[in-house]
């Protein structure tokens, strides 16, 4: 079944054809230029420049898939949760496209989708994971631990109280000019920095918390980042009231770098860990654009009785292929979206399981 995924989400104009799961093509427009002088996705100049791009976007995706528009038996698109702005662009073009020839549509979740993305390597046996097994969505916007009974079927055990994974890569990249995007940019700069250089706090969320509930599964990165940007100070020189900032060596951004960048995965690798041995999960598949980390990447073979999978890293970030997968799956299950499906910011059928 040829379907056509658009993901709109966030900064990244994708399209995709995906047939009997496998990937026949997958574009995806960048918009990191456009949104790099500042440090940050502009809400606003995402949403514009998608209505700019879309029609190209799918348009190149149906080219080098080599199907034409009568081909395409369906439709997929993100839904939620994203920038809303975002997400109507591609929502609306997908739904019309459908409409205008008939076809059956479906709205999708941004993040059971990237949940679904190792299960697009082709032939590749080792990364088809059998259900039940952990998810590790970690991105920009989420981190989630969860448990995977089937494609649409997840609970959630643990997920971030404060700032994303990804969110705090961003937020520490900006703070010291490593460049943009964040993430990749802390990643390369890393492998050249001593991870043991500085020592920062792992949030202890074993306990309930004040809400009576168990949060042993959850993560924080608001600690981390506050104390990697108060290490800043210890950089300044000059006068107590007129402190001028040290500029730092190439070796101490790296260090910085390297050292925020272990803390930070293993905050999240911790808890993972901790949810498949309680749950007597043997697998873990992760997905998200974090899950391209080369240091999470490596330091799973520290736990050689479990199996983690991970997308190809085309598969990591927003990408057209893991919507037109997921929505794949749906419609071979008969299910379809109104047309009057709309696009939320929020998650929403996510549910939320404590120990």
């Amino acid at each position: 079944m040829k379907v056509l995924g658009i993901e709109t989400s966030c900064d990244e104009c994708a399209a995709a054809v995906v047939d009997e799961g496998r990937v026949l093509s997958n574009v995806v427009a960048t918009q990191i230029p456009i949104h790099t002088p500042y440090q940050g996705v502009v809400p606003e100049l995402a949403s514009r420049t998608h209505a700019v791009w879309i029609y190209r976007v799918v348009k190149e995706a149906l080219d080098k898939a080599a199907v034409t528009v009568e081909e395409v038996e369906g439709v997929a698109a993100t839904a939620f949760p994203g920038l809303l702005g975002s997400l109507l662009v591609g929502l609306h073009f997908a739904k019309a496209f459908a409409w205008a020839r008939k076809l059956p549509f479906i709205a999708v979740d941004h993040l059971l989708a990237h949940l679904y993305a190792s299960r697009l390597a082709g032939d590749d046996a080792a990364l088809t994971a059998e259900y039940p097994y952990l998810g590790l969505l970690v991105s920009g916007g989420h981190s989630v631990i969860c448990r995977v009974e089937n494609f649409d079927t997840v609970t959630v055990l643990g997920t971030t109280i404060d700032d994303a994974a990804g969110e705090a890569f961003d937020k520490v990249a900006k703070f010291y000019g490593f460049g943009y995007p964040g993430g990749q940019a802390i990643d390369l700069l890393a492998r050249g920095g001593n991870s043991a250089a500085y020592k920062f706090p792992l949030p202890n969320l074993y306990k309930p918390g004040k809400d009576g509930k168990d949060h042993r599964y959850d993560v924080s990165y608001s600690g981390l980042k506050t104390a990697v940007i108060n290490q800043r100070e210890q950089f300044r020189c000059g006068s107590v009231n007129s402190p001028a900032p040290h500029e730092l060596s190439q070796s101490e951004k790296a260090d910085i770098a390297a050292s925020f960048q272990k803390t930070a995965i293993d905050i999240i690798l911790r808890a993972a860990v901790r949810a498949a041995e309680d749950y007597n999960l043997s697998t873990v598949v992760a997905g998200g654009g974090v899950a391209a980390n080369s240091y999470l990447r490596g330091q799973v073979k520290n736990f050689p009785h479990l199996n983690f999978v991970f997308p190809p890293l085309e598969y990591c970030g927003d990408n057209g292929a893991m919507v037109a997968g997921i929505g794949e799956q749906y419609l071979r299950r008969g299910e379809t979206s109104s047309f009057e499906a709309s696009a939320s910011a929020r998650i929403k059928s996510l549910k939320r399981k404590y120990p």
